[in-house]
């Protein structure tokens, strides 16, 4: 058998574009004489399709292009897969065909309805009936996603035989996910006595990114093929030429979480029909990394930084996002904040009076982030810029952020990126020559909202606020097991407060790259206004 994974980059929505690439390689395919040709989950409609699948239109046009596509289905197998509408209900489905003939149909029987997925929404689960196909004298075993991760199921189908089991997927990106694949599909390949090939597709779609790593495990639970992670591509794999091994290394993971958010950005904003994007420089990590992402994604012609300066602006901080600038190659603005703030402030003077509150407190410095993102989004909304937000997943866990402020914009780049994190990308990028400035990684971080300001002020020293950080937020851990863990309760517990306070400034923010296994958003859907202090 000689098989092709097609390690596609679907469109949501796109159906006439992601039907033509079936098709173009369905050509290419009998021309190459392959004998299976397999595409990622929901091919027809990219994924997660969402609630388009609700409109009676979107789902008479999946139902004409997945006809189409059978009808020209040619020698190969040609696997992939579409919702299919079954009586009054949806399925997720892998459609089999060949020489313009349908085999047969497949429907996801385990629907996953946790983290970003909402699978239950939409689909009913299918029953199992069918999930070996015969086909030019294959016998073809056939799941979807999630079916290979629940070990009942997985227990009952390795009781079939088959020759090779095929499993079309549409797995998001995080962190060591890659690794955590490829130990299921060894021990489910050893479990079903049969080869097990793997195939994901590539590209950003919102918040999350799908990194390819389609593979093939031999009988004996060995890795046969690998492709490369982040990139679409069509890989051939012919199991006539025993120990013919294409295997693609994987990337360390910290270069794992870089091309995850460079690929992030490049989708996110080209497939939103921007090709520009504008962010503010402070002479900050955060800022300077964000930048360095968004001309890997889009070209440094077309990324252009503010800088913002204000009266507590440090003289470091102007020089050092001009290095930057400079090292990126990219345009750079200078506009003072000084006279916008000082206006807001004279207007409102005599009320502040009035109510006794002449104090400056964190109003004032909330007015200068208010005022930097009112001309950030100004020149957004004249240029048609996309606005890239700055911050990281510690300060927005904590609500170290200015709503309409700092949080003002179009996408934010680092939401899921905790701040230590943020330096090791930074060093990272810096490995071969520089190109974030050596003294924004050396200074304190700071807001540079009232004079001599550091983030230490308010918060603990970012490794400990990471560590406490991850213990709530991904571990869901309680108060008493982190201070278990060896940290001073008080300090953890005003962290875990914080975070719970800060629900509703999440809410709020634009949208973000997923890369850790519970990102804000989807991930963590917690209420905004509720009693439980534990969390």
């Amino acid at each position: 058998m000689k098989i092709k994974l097609m390690q596609c980059t679907p469109r949501v929505g796109d159906l006439q574009g992601n039907s033509q690439l079936i098709l173009d390689a369905v050509r290419a395919a009998d021309e190459a004489g392959i004998d299976v040709l397999v595409f990622p989950e929901l091919m027809i409609t990219g994924y997660p399709p969402e609630d388009l699948l609700l409109r009676p239109s979107f789902m008479e046009a999946v139902v004409e292009n997945t006809q189409n596509i059978i009808k020209q289905s040619q020698n190969a197998v040609l696997i992939f897969g579409a919702p299919r509408i079954d009586g009054k209900v949806l399925k997720n489905s892998a459609y089999l065909a060949s020489n313009g003939q349908a085999i047969g149909v497949y429907d996801k029987q385990c629907l996953p309805n946790y983290g970003v997925f909402d699978e239950l929404r939409y689909f009913a689960p299918g029953d199992g009936a069918q999930c070996v196909f015969e086909a030019h004298g294959w016998r073809l075993g056939v799941g979807i996603c999630e079916d290979l991760w629940q070990d009942d199921l997985a227990e009952k189908q390795a009781e079939l035989p088959c020759d090779v089991w095929i499993n079309l997927n549409a797995s998001p990106f995080h962190i060591n996910k890659q690794h955590e694949r490829e130990l299921l599909t060894s021990r489910r390949a050893k479990a079903f006595a049969a080869p097990l090939v793997y195939v994901n597709p590539v590209g950003g779609q919102d918040e999350v990114v799908f990194d390819g790593g389609s593979h093939i495990m031999g009988a004996d639970g060995g890795l046969l093929q690998r492709a490369p992670m982040f990139v679409d591509g069509a890989y051939t794999f012919d199991f006539a030429q025993v120990g013919a091994v294409d295997i693609t290394p994987l990337p360390v993971e910290i270069e794992q979480i870089h091309q995850a958010l460079v690929l992030g950005v490049k989708d996110y904003v080209l497939r939103n029909g921007s090709k520009q994007v504008v962010l503010g420089l402070s002479g900050g990590i955060d800022s300077a990394l964000t930048a360095a992402i968004a001309v890997e994604a889009l070209g440094a012609g077309n990324v252009l930084g503010v800088l913002l300066p204000s009266l507590y602006s440090s003289d470091h901080s102007i020089h050092d996002a001009e290095v930057l600038a400079r090292n990126l190659g990219i345009e750079s603005i200078t506009l003072p904040i000084a006279d916008s703030v000082s206006a807001f402030e004279q207007t409102l003077a005599a009320t502040f009076a009035a109510w006794g509150k002449t104090l400056p407190d964190v109003t004032e410095e909330n007015i200068q982030a208010r005022a930097r993102g009112v001309l950030l989004m100004a020149i957004s909304n004249k240029t048609g810029r996309m606005l890239l937000t700055t911050g990281n997943k510690s300060e927005m866990a904590v609500g170290y952020a200015t709503l309409y402020g700092d949080m003002a914009g179009g996408f934010a780049v680092l939401k899921d990126v905790y701040k230590m994190e943020v330096f090791a990308l930074s060093r990272h990028l810096n490995r071969v020559h520089e190109i974030i400035p050596q003294n924004t990684l050396d200074k304190p971080p700071s807001a540079e909202l009232r004079p001599d300001q550091k983030d230490s002020d308010s918060l603990p020293d970012y490794p400990v606020l990471d560590a406490i950080l991850k213990a709530s937020i991904e571990d869901r851990k309680n108060v008493e097991a982190i201070v278990a863990m060896g940290f001073e309760s008080e300090q953890v517990r005003r962290i875990v407060r914080l975070l719970r306070l800060a629900e509703y400034k999440r809410r709020q923010s634009p949208p973000g790259i997923k890369i850790t296994a519970l990102a804000f958003g989807r991930d963590r859907r917690y209420p905004i206004t509720h009693s439980f202090s534990q969390i």
